[in-house]
């Protein structure tokens, strides 16, 4: 289970949008919000339509929410909406990505959620280098080589060029 957050870039408003929420949707948003600061360590928090928001490279990544009943956790893109659907992940007839959520237990496992969050972490830029880096290799072994690597350093929200990036 994902501890709560101690990201320096936390929210105070977030803080207190989680203090305010049910007693059960409390340990809900304090995972969900965890795992997002595990799966993107640059992700920036804001309040959006009243609720709380994660920001990746001033894009919305994805939100939380509370309601008197449920909790709610939305992805925002079509590219991760489509991953969603075609693992059967997505829930309709709730708002958020994965339908109502009453406890952590309601959520995926942890390693496919930070699967999902790095996914829609990544951009088509970002996924443009990593698909032109594997189809540049002229040899099959190469190209082997590449993909694992790729999906390494995908599964670990890197970039494709990573090690030459500031920070």
């Amino acid at each position: 289970m994902a501890k709560p957050s101690s990201n320096p870039k936390g929210n105070p408003k977030i803080d207190a949008y989680i203090a305010k929420a049910a007693p059960f949707a409390q340990p809900v948003l304090t995972h969900l919000r965890a795992l997002v600061h595990q799966a993107c360590p640059d992700v920036e928090e804001d309040i959006k339509w009243g609720r709380p928001f994660f920001l990746h490279r001033g894009t919305i990544l994805c939100n939380i929410s509370a309601f008197k009943q449920h909790c709610a956790f939305g992805f925002w893109g079509a590219e991760i909406g489509k991953v969603l659907r075609e693992e059967a992940a997505l829930h309709d007839g709730a708002m958020g990505s994965l339908g109502r959520i009453t406890s952590v237990k309601d959520l995926p496992p942890d390693k496919q959620l930070l699967g999902y969050i790095r996914h829609a972490a990544l951009s088509p830029s970002c996924q443009r280098e990593y698909v032109e880096w594997i189809a540049s290799a002229k040899r099959p072994e190469t190209r082997d080589r590449r993909i694992a690597q790729a999906v390494e350093w995908i599964a670990e929200g890197k970039q494709r060029n990573w090690k030459y990036q500031g920070g």
